[in-house]
């Protein structure tokens, strides 16, 4: 880290950010200039929803989020006594709460199950992990989370607790007033206030995530008291990480760099850019612009740098001046603890959204595949006849391409341009299934553009807002795989396999507009399919 290290560093409130001035830099014109004059930091401070129109208007409480959690502390600590007695913590539901709070737990070493899936050989394994001393905490008003919720419940009155017992061993987070707080009622579940004023990516620091990490033994008022040290850094023109790192992305997305590529440095931020991803992706993909980001799993990953690509490193707090080496220099390297990290990436996004003009809280693709899975579910079409069958993979190519598994994948491949990239979407179990993740790397050293892998159907909170409302750059690779027991959704007509099934069919349904590659590959033994498809892959390297 030679270069970045000559690089200046910008760091205040206990972050530091190395080579994001040179960014800025790089462009004929600097961006971070262009942010002040306009006065974009003070006026997103003091909470402008004139930066992007009406529909920001409260929105923006993320900003001090951080404040009103500590009005939280006194419940969090009374209820974590309460429910002293439940240490298997499940947090039910995708989306930006889950993710962060997955990123803490990790981080802090505390064991959090955050059970983020459809899958019904994932969701019964859960049911089945200590469900005496369980308890359920349901943020949010996904489809996905009301599945669980069933789920739960149904076991738990399986396994002889009274209805009275049940509804001690859910915690629900919600704004006062919503169905969920309604069902909340109904359960007898303890309700803890959501913030009204903070919504999606941007709830890191809010009852969403605190609730289950502090019910884990995280202790929180820690990340609030580090997002209070580095917030009081934003009404700074010089001496300000997030407006040197804002700046950056920004640069980089109206620059021909629009790839965020994120690399954990090692230094215990345990799992960060699956968080940072969502927050990028569903904050700045629509409109067709956006910034793409690949989490990676390793600096020695394949094609981490190139032309048109950001390289940002992320870690935890360092002596000054000091960075790990890690084989490869990134473009900028971004060091700190995690309450910091949450509220500077957020700021950040924020900024560079402004620069490209999008609003980073507007998600308008977002609920087209839960649109199209509702149809899915209510229609129940024909299965469709594959392209062909390959021992246990059934290869469903778009017409005019090769229907064999291996000439499918060839021209997938083939297919991507210089600025294309390829998302792969595993609708599998990612702890039974987690070979599938093994593709991306892969796939990535084949193609030498951006690849990224999500698992179905917490994807569609992370990157689906990109893939649908971004640049129609995509190639589209999605896995799924045949359900061996399936599992019923309690008071539905369908179980969780058959709600899998219609959420990969939405999301297919919903990039089918967009005129862009995809292929899907059914894997009707999941182990040997994957066995079999990772093989497939090596044979094109050859």
């Amino acid at each position: 880290m030679g270069d970045l290290l000559a690089a200046p560093v910008e760091a205040a409130g206990g972050l530091a950010v190395h080579g994001a001035r040179a960014v800025d830099a790089s462009a004929s014109a600097s961006t971070r200039q262009a942010l002040v004059d306009a006065d974009v930091p003070r006026r997103l401070l003091a909470r402008d929803p004139t930066l992007w129109g009406p529909d920001a208007v409260g929105r923006l409480g993320w900003l001090d989020a951080h404040r009103r959690g500590r009005e939280l502390l006194p419940q969090l600590a009374e209820l974590t006594a309460e429910l002293a007695d439940l240490d298997h913590v499940v947090l039910a539901g995708p989306g930006g709460p889950s993710l962060a709070a997955q990123v803490v737990a990790r981080t802090t070493g505390r064991a959090l199950t955050v059970l983020d899936t459809t899958d019904p050989g994932r969701v019964r394994a859960t049911l089945a992990d200590r469900l005496a001393r369980t308890v359920v905490v349901l943020a949010g008003s996904t489809p996905e989370v009301d599945c669980l919720r069933r789920a739960y419940r149904q076991a738990f009155l399986d396994s002889g607790m009274t209805e009275s017992e049940v509804g001690r061993h859910f915690v629900v987070v919600t704004d006062p007033g919503s169905p969920l707080a309604a069902v909340a009622a109904e359960l007898g579940a303890i309700i803890v206030p959501a913030d009204p004023e903070v919504d999606g990516g941007f709830t890191a620091l809010t009852a969403y995530a605190l609730v289950p990490c502090a019910l884990a033994g995280v202790a929180v008022a820690d990340l609030l008291d580090q997002a209070e040290a580095f917030a009081a850094t934003l009404d700074s023109a010089d001496a300000n990480p997030g407006l040197a790192l804002g700046a950056a992305l920004a640069t980089a997305a109206t620059t021909g760099r629009d790839t965020v590529v994120l690399v954990d440095d090692g230094t215990g931020v345990e799992g960060l850019g699956d968080w940072v991803e969502q927050v990028l992706a569903e904050s700045t993909g629509k409109d067709g612009l956006g910034l793409l980001p690949v989490v990676v799993e390793s600096p020695a990953s394949p094609h981490l740098t190139g032309p048109d690509r950001l390289t940002v490193s992320y870690g935890g707090a360092l002596a000054a001046g000091d960075l790990p080496a890690l084989g490869v220099t990134p473009d900028i390297a971004v060091n700190g603890p995690l309450g910091a990290h949450f509220l500077a990436w957020q700021y950040a996004t924020a900024l560079a959204a402004d620069v490209l003009g999008v609003d980073p809280f507007d998600r308008p693709d977002v609920s087209a595949a839960d649109e199209h899975t509702a149809a899915v579910l209510a229609h129940r079409p024909s299965a469709s006849t594959p392209s062909s069958v390959e021992d246990t993979i059934e290869v469903y190519a778009p017409a005019g391409t090769p229907a064999d598994l291996t000439g499918a994948l060839r021209h997938l491949l083939t297919g991507l341009d210089d600025r294309g990239y390829l998302a792969v979407t595993a609708y599998l179990d990612r702890h039974a299934d987690a070979d599938a993740a093994r593709l991306r790397p892969l796939l990535a050293q084949l193609t030498a553009r951006p690849v990224t892998f999500g698992w179905g159907p917490r994807h569609r909170h992370a990157t689906g807002q990109y893939h649908n409302g971004g640049p129609r750059l995509g190639s589209f690779l999605q896995i799924t795989g045949t359900v061996d027991v399936d599992l019923p959704v309690p008071g539905e007509p369908y179980s969780f396999g058959e709600l899998q099934a219609a959420q990969a069919a939405g999301d297919r349904q919903a990039l089918a507009g967009h005129e862009r590659p995809l292929l899907r590959l059914h894997l009707t033994d999941r182990s040997a399919g994957l066995a079999q498809l990772l093989d497939a892959v090596g044979s094109l390297r050859a």
